[in-house]
């Protein structure tokens, strides 16, 4: 459960990409390959789209083509972008970060905050933004959910500050599938647009950035300089359509999250609500805690200073209810370890 990034690949996906009819994606295009793109570009309400390798790259293209050295970007405090990215937005796309506290919620930032920080205080050596970079789910906060209407009102707020603005919606069908609302509902204002197909949805390899027609063309230059162009590409793609015609099963994932964060408090741990499929626990010692965990036949993950448990497509309730019965209840030290029975035999996990 350290990540929803674990799950392998379905039959179905094997199957297609056995079968996916392929070309040189670098040359003259790959038809599976263009299929995936138009399809995501589709979804997420833009003109175009490009598949990339990963969603840092997909990320990072999008800041490339956004930031010249010297400008400064906003983002909320703990944003993927800011993180988890190796600096890249600093050290690649030459771009200043400036982190927002989150003053709408945990990973969530107000239109009045992204207007004061775009504020321009007319001195000529003042930093200043040029980009708004979004997150939906927030990962670092919890899987947390933007709601059409703040996104709108935030993205309104940063264009009217004549700033571009960038989605990371690497997990942005989860947000989607939690509120009930096409992907597309979650996107409006935004310029580029970044959504991941290897976590929740479960393929392989592969995430896509959307935007303009221009953005894309100009955006696959920047894919080839920083090594992301592939050849028979549609091996992969093939997975990714495959993954898009399952999104409605998130829902499972997120139901489990909430029983599994159900029965966490139940055992005296604490733990928030999960809006998605992340689930955070607050413990003392987040190492000793994980350590003890996988002791007892139970893998988590850490972000934020908290313990994270995901759930994901390959996890079912039979490894929810083993989980919890190997977690057991909290003990007696202030690190938050297990205390409860015996670990399972590994077997009751599914190996």
């Amino acid at each position: 459960m350290r990540s929803d990034t674990v799950t392998l690949p379905t039959e179905a996906m094997r199957r297609a990409m056995a079968e996916a009819e392929v070309g040189d994606d670098v040359l003259d295009g790959d038809p599976t390959m263009r299929e995936l793109e138009e399809r995501v570009a589709g979804l997420l309400g833009a003109a175009d789209a490009l598949w990339t390798p990963t969603g840092s790259m997909a990320n990072l293209i999008a800041l490339m083509s956004r930031l010249g050295r010297g400008d400064s970007f906003l983002a909320p405090q703990g944003a993927h972008v800011l993180d988890f990215e190796l600096g890249t937005a600093a050290w690649l796309a030459g771009g200043m970060p400036r982190p927002l506290p989150h003053d709408a919620g945990p990973g969530k930032v107000t239109a009045s905050a992204v207007r004061r920080a775009a504020a321009d205080d007319g001195f000529y050596a003042s930093l200043r933004p040029v980009l708004l970079c979004l997150e939906n789910t927030h990962n670092s906060a919890g899987g947390t959910v933007t709601a059409p209407e703040e996104h709108a009102s935030v993205a309104a707020a940063a264009r009217a500050a004549r700033l571009s603005v960038h989605l990371d919606g690497a997990r942005l069908w989860n947000a989607a599938v939690a509120l009930g609302v096409p992907p597309g509902a979650l996107t409006v204002g935004a310029d580029t647009v970044a959504v991941c197909l290897s976590k929740g949805l479960g393929a392989p390899v592969g995430s896509v950035v959307a935007g303009s027609a221009e953005f894309v063309e100009h955006a696959r230059r920047l894919r080839k300089m920083l090594g992301g162009g592939v050849r028979q590409g549609g091996v992969l793609a093939a997975a990714g359509l495959v993954a898009l015609e399952d999104v409605d099963r998130l829902a499972e994932d997120h139901d489990l999250a909430t029983r599994l964060a159900a029965g966490l408090r139940e055992r005296g741990w604490r733990v928030r609500e999960p809006q998605t499929n992340i689930v955070l626990v607050d413990v003392a010692d987040v190492r000793g805690t994980i350590a003890a965990f996988a002791e007892a036949g139970v893998r988590a993950g850490a972000i934020a200073g908290k313990l994270r448990l995901m759930t994901h497509r390959d996890v079912g309730d039979k490894h929810i209810r083993a989980a919890l019965d190997r977690i057991g209840e909290v003990g007696p030290s202030s690190t938050g370890s297990p205390g409860g029975p015996a670990p399972l035999p590994r077997t009751a996990l599914g190996g």
